[in-house]
């Protein structure tokens, strides 16, 4: 994190295309959002509603980057199904 990042949470509203997201933080307002690259890597999935950790600059409060999922008790996520091909 750089030295003048503000680090705020907030809760995806909407998915966009290009692994940008609409997150809505605390007062109400509305940020456009990416993920960063440690999400990308680890193939973190972000869906609506899911409880984030973003940086924000203090010189552009319109845009954010999404650096951490935390644990949403609200919504059950299901345990995914991976399929390692057919079975012998």
């Amino acid at each position: 994190m750089s030295d003048d990042c503000v680090e705020i949470e907030g809760k995806v509203v909407a998915v966009l295309p290009g692994t940008m997201f609409r997150v809505e933080i605390a007062n109400g307002h509305q940020v456009l959002a990416h993920i960063s690259g440690k999400l990308r890597k680890n193939f973190i999935k972000l869906t609506v509603g899911d409880k984030v950790k973003m940086e924000m600059f203090p010189q552009d409060l319109e845009k954010a980057r999404i650096v951490y999922r935390l644990k949403n008790t609200d919504a059950p996520r299901p345990i995914p199904r991976r399929s390692f091909g057919p079975r012998r």
